[in-house]
Order: structure tokens, then sequence, then C-alpha cells
């Protein structure tokens, strides 16, 4: 398939010398570039309150790339290329001064393209609070007249609840249309993420199987070893409920659950995704209890090394009640998944990391086998592995090689990486920035999924909020949870099921 450049593109990065900037945002519209995804016309303004020459902002963007990017260090000729597209300007982008300057570079920009259309995105790389005031002055200075070509990108958290996700959309939408906004959620950007869509519509052979009809019970993990590193500050006002399960679980949970959808237009796509949440059974705040699982690590041992709790951790209250582990049960009300459970769990400090989906299916009605033969008879199996390898594991019942009929669990295994080894997996930013450059909305939330989602947890939300967890910390870091998190499962008959995808580890 031939690469179609897109159009001139300017990109302003609000918090360029951030992180983000320097492991995401940069190295991956490197990878555009050297991809040639990326118009010859193009232009990164990045602004930040740290003073620096460009040239020197320029060598840490180079050290980001060398330490963060899926090719390693940068071709030196290359990047020389590359960065010339990159300016650095000092500014402080909560006043209007520097808004009358952006707007000169951009007038500039779009002067040396000809006269051709171009792209013009606005990045807000910063903590939730710049939100409201970047996007205010930016419609101020008509940075928002361009429908078509004018781009907000908001990273999330979007929101710390429901009413402030609510106050939030409304002063976006007053100053920008929908069709402007792009709010990000890297995880959507990952191949296996995407790869659910095209394995569940593009094949025959499961989508008559994907109903409550077949399928038992479905489980997604994203499991983590790290701890919250420097992030104390952030993760004490978050939690894994916020973190993690409003937005990234949420979201596979839709792709999951998804009706197949007439189009791959983006608002197609978005509307079956909110149909999803729309129909997930409310958790009433009496049941919280029966639906919820929350955990601290305390301290532990990962890889043979003593790490301290989540209580010992750098700005961390030595008596913190934030969650760094959550898990829940859903109920999705609806034809095809009337009574069917949805297990959801992540959590921090736990015994590996990996992110997967498993669907367990229901047994064969009737097994005609000798008792000897089913001994180590399994259920059906399909493992979606997200990362740190890609691929799709289904296991599945066959013969064992002998003279007496005896059943043994098989897989069958797809292991991304191999198939596609000569390609390169793009990272999850490559993929979004270049659907924002194209502006191609399919992977990014809309205004009232953002609320349906705070909608579900925002009870479990209250209930946390409202009552001391008393038996913190309630797991030791390098285990897989707390014990209340098995017992979610283990009352309907049901167990974690922990096969994380490695190559060559056929069970």
């Amino acid at each position: 398939m031939s690469i179609k450049k897109t159009t001139p593109t300017c990109i302003t990065i609000f918090g360029g010398s951030g992180d983000l900037t320097k492991r995401k945002l940069i190295p991956a519209l490197y990878n555009l570039w050297l991809d040639k995804w990326i118009n010859e016309k193009f232009l990164v303004i990045c602004t930040g309150r740290n003073e620096m020459s460009n040239t020197d902002f320029i060598k840490t963007l180079k050290e980001g790339v060398d330490q963060f990017s899926r090719r390693g260090k940068a071709d030196t000729k290359e990047w020389e290329k590359f960065s010339s597209y990159i300016q650095y300007k000092v500014a402080d982008f909560t006043k209007e001064p520097f808004y009358n300057e952006l707007k000169t570079l951009i007038q500039k920009f779009e002067t040396d393209a000809s006269g051709t259309v171009v792209n013009k995105i606005y990045y807000m790389a910063v903590p939730p609070q710049f939100f409201e005031p970047i996007a205010r002055l930016l419609a101020k200075k008509e940075f928002n007249t361009d429908k078509e070509n004018a781009r907000l990108v908001i990273e999330k958290p979007f929101g710390t609840n429901l009413e402030s996700a609510k106050e939030l959309n409304n002063c976006l939408l007053s100053v920008f249309d929908e069709c402007q906004l792009y709010r990000i959620d890297h995880y959507l950007g990952k191949e296996t993420v995407q790869n659910l869509l095209a394995f569940r519509f593009a094949n025959a052979l499961f989508e008559p199987v994907w109903n409550r009809n077949f399928i038992n019970h479905i489980q997604i993990t994203v499991a983590e070893e790290i701890g919250v590193e420097d992030r104390g500050n952030y993760y004490e006002g978050s939690g894994a409920l916020r973190d993690m399960i409003q937005n990234h679980l949420l979201q596979l949970v839709c792709l999951i659950a998804m009706e197949p959808p007439v189009s791959f237009e983006a608002d197609e796509i978005r509307n079956r995704k909110v149909d999803v949440l729309h129909a997930i059974r409310k958790i009433s705040k009496d049941t919280v209890h029966d639906f919820s699982v929350r955990g601290q690590y305390g301290p532990g041992e990962i890889d043979g090394k003593k790490v301290p709790g989540y209580r010992g951790e750098k700005n961390v209250a030595p008596d913190s009640g934030t969650e760094t582990f959550a898990a829940l049960k859903l109920y999705i009300d609806n034809w095809r998944w009337n009574g069917v459970p949805i297990y959801l769990r992540s959590g921090k400090r736990l015994h590996d990391t990996f992110s997967s989906i498993t669907i367990e299916f229901k047994p064969v009605p009737h097994q005609p086998f000798p008792e000897e033969a089913s001994e180590t008879w399994q259920p059906n199996l399909m493992v979606m592995n997200l990362q740190p390898d890609m691929g799709i594991r289904l296991r599945f019942q066959a013969k064992k090689p002998g003279l007496q009929m005896q059943l043994n669990p098989v897989d069958m295994l797809f292991d991304y990486s191999d198939t596609y080894a000569s390609t390169g997996t793009p990272e999850g930013y490559e993929t979004l920035l270049l659907d924002v450059m194209e502006g191609d909305a399919t992977l990014f939330m809309r205004a009232d999924q953002v609320e349906a989602a705070w909608k579900i947890i925002t009870p479990v939300l209250e209930n946390w909020l409202s009552t001391d967890p008393a038996s913190f910390p309630n797991y030791a870091a390098g285990t897989w949870g707390p014990q209340a998190a098995d017992t979610l499962l283990t009352k309907d008959g049901n167990n974690w099921i922990i096969m994380p995808f490695k190559k060559n580890n056929h069970a």
C-alpha cells in the first residue's frame, strides 16, 4: 500500500518542554517522518517556561528519541533534517501576549505553504488545570475559526469525576466544535487494540459465537510490576479506578462488546461504543461492595528485591487511602450480553506486567468421551494480549497422542512480532498523531463517551471516597492483589486466568 502524506501541518505543543513531549510525542513524530507519512511542509512549535536556547532544547529532544524511540538511537543526518522543523518558544501560555506571537508564526507558515490547506493542531501536553485557560485564549485569539483544519488535542485525565468532566466538556464545546476536539487515550492507539475490530468484524469464524449463548465470562487485566515511581503527587489525587478503569479498561470493554458497525466512519464506531456504555448496568451505592474491590500494595518483593509499600513511596501520605488496585464486575444489559459477567482489574506492584483480554467460552453441552479422557479438560479460551507482547492465543481440546482417547488442552498462537517482524510496530502515539493530522476521530473519545464512562464508576468512586479503607495495605508487592479480588470471581464459580503471552510458551 502506498503511503499518503498528510497535508502541510503546524503542531503547537503546549508543555513542549515536559516529559510527555520528550518521551512520546517527538519520538512518535520522528518515526512518522522517517516513514514518510509527514508532509515536507511541517512545523512543530514547542512552548515551555524553561529558559533554554533552541539548540539546547533540540539536544534534550534527541536524548528522548535515543532513549524512548522504538527504533533506538536517532540517525545523525536524519535527526538534523527532522529537528530543523522544530522551534522552541519560552512562553507563559496562560497570558495573551504569547498567542499574538503564535499567530504570527502560524500565519508565516501558512504563507510559506503557498496557500495550500494547512492543518493547525494545538496539543495540550499540560496538567488538567491549564486545559480551560488555553482553550479560551485560543478561542479569544480566533485560533478556532477554521472548523475543518484547526484541531485541539486533550490528554487525560479528562476530569476527576462526572461533574468536572461535564464542566470541561461544556467549556471546550463553548469555544470549539466537537469535530475539532480530539480526547486522546494512548491505549486505543496500540496495534492489538485496533486489531480487535479487525478480528471481530473481518472474520466470519468468531462473530457468530460472540454472545451470551457461547461465552461464559470476559476478563480484562492490566497488570504492572512497577509502583508509582515519581508520580506520587499525581497518583494521590487519582488512584487506579480513575487512572485506568474509567478510561483504558472501559474503552476495551466497548471494543469487545460493541455491535457490528455499518461502516468505519468515526461517528459510526463511536456511536456503537457509546451504546455499550449506556447498556452497562449501573452499580447502586448499596451494592458497591458486591461489584468492586480496591487494594493498596504494602512492602514486598519484586524479582528478588525488596520494595516499599505505597505509603512508603515518595510524595505519598503515610496514611494514604488511595487505591493502587481496582477490580469491577460489570453486566451489559442487552440481548447480546445479558447475564455475562465482565471482570476488570488493574493494579500496580503486581506479580507480572501484561495487559490482556480473556474470553472463556461455555462448556460443550454434552461430552460423549469416557470419564478418564476428560480428566484434563479445560474450557475453551481466547486470550488477546495487548502488551508487552502482542498476540492472540486460542485454547481448545485435542486428542493426546497414544492408543487411548485422552483429551488435552492445546494452544493455537498468533504472535504479532513474528508475523510482522519486518515491518516494525508503530507506537500508539504514532497512530493517534497521524489520525489527528488526517482528521480521523475514530480512536478518540467523544464528549458523551467520556461522561457515560464517568457515570459507570461514579457510585463506586463516591463510596470509596466516603469510606475509610481500614484494611490498607491489603496485598503485598509482587502478588496478584487482594484476596477479595479472587472472591469477586469465585462466588460466581469463576477464577482469574493468568496466561501472560510469552514466545515459545505453549501450554
